[in-house]
């Protein structure tokens, strides 16, 4: 495999339901990864493809993270991103951020404009205000799942997390989650999707990026869980991506993943009913599907 191999995975959840009609998040997948394919063709990094790959899957509304998000039990927004650079190991995320239209784009300033990884509530409100992030001026009228999810129920709503994992033609690699969290939440209520080696990692070997039930996620440390099981015990992509979702499957949970190796092979599984989910692979196909 050759350094110019540039290769990209989306997902826009586990647990999609059966019988609904998935058309318009597969086409959405498809095209973002067209958009992310040219851009690492262009010579973007990955941290850069990541990082707005992860913002159109915000802004589209398809999915439950940014626009898409649904609210918790107080029926405020509370969104969650983890951002992480596999060269350097640097990374940045926000948890339980309010008003603020890209959380991606906040992990991303924790990353490059603070000596921390998180920044959660208020404080990582102020910080986005502080460097002019966009805001969410009017939540009833921004959110696609404005008051509650009016005429969805809390299955359609469960979830919906976004990722992304990506490596540029100089062969780093680099993973992006974004949430809205699961529907019903408590207040204050943080899954894995902020957490590095929860729900996102990026090393020099591989990228991960999960979407699921985000407790047994953290209980898992899946993301970490599949690069120690790359390094340490000398396994592949495939492998060490499926032990790590066989043990949130012991622990009672469901979910899925996306990973990229520093070679460019993808690793997509998951033990629920399906995965919205895309890839670029290294002869350049295109694949996007849900089930």
């Amino acid at each position: 495999m050759t350094n110019k191999c540039l290769t990209l995975a989306v997902h826009g959840g586990a647990g999609p339901l059966r019988g609904r009609d998935y058309r318009a998040e597969v086409a959405h997948m498809r095209g973002v990864v067209e958009t992310g394919r040219d851009r690492l063709a262009a010579g973007a990094s990955a941290l850069e493809v990541v990082v707005e790959t992860v913002v159109q899957l915000e802004a589209s509304g398809l999915y439950v993270a940014g626009r898409g998000a649904s609210p918790n039990t107080d029926g405020v927004y509370e969104l969650d991103a983890g951002l992480m650079d596999g060269a350097s190991r640097r990374a940045g995320a926000v948890a339980a951020l309010v008003g603020f239209q890209s959380p991606i784009r906040a992990a991303r300033a924790v990353m490059e404009a603070t000596p921390h990884v998180l920044l959660v509530g208020a404080g990582a409100a102020a910080f986005a205000g502080a460097k002019g992030l966009a805001r969410i001026v009017d939540p009833q009228a921004w959110f696609t799942h404005a008051g509650g999810g009016a005429g969805k129920t809390a299955a359609e709503l469960a979830t919906g997390t976004v990722g992304c994992v990506a490596r540029d033609g100089a062969g780093a690699l680099a993973a992006g989650t974004s949430t809205g969290g699961t529907f019903g939440k408590l207040p204050g209520r943080i899954g894995d999707c902020p957490i590095p080696g929860a729900g996102v990692w990026a090393d020099e070997r591989v990228a991960v990026s999960c979407t699921g039930a985000g407790e047994m996620f953290l209980r898992a440390a899946v993301a970490a869980q599949i690069a120690f099981r790359i390094r340490f015990a000398g396994e592949d992509l495939a492998t060490a991506a499926a032990g790590a979702l066989d043990d949130v499957g012991a622990l009672g949970g469901e979910g899925g993943l996306i990973a990229i190796n520093a070679e460019g092979q993808i690793a997509m599984p998951y033990n629920s009913a399906g995965m919205k989910r895309a890839a670029l692979h290294a002869d350049g196909r295109i694949t996007a599907e849900v089930f």
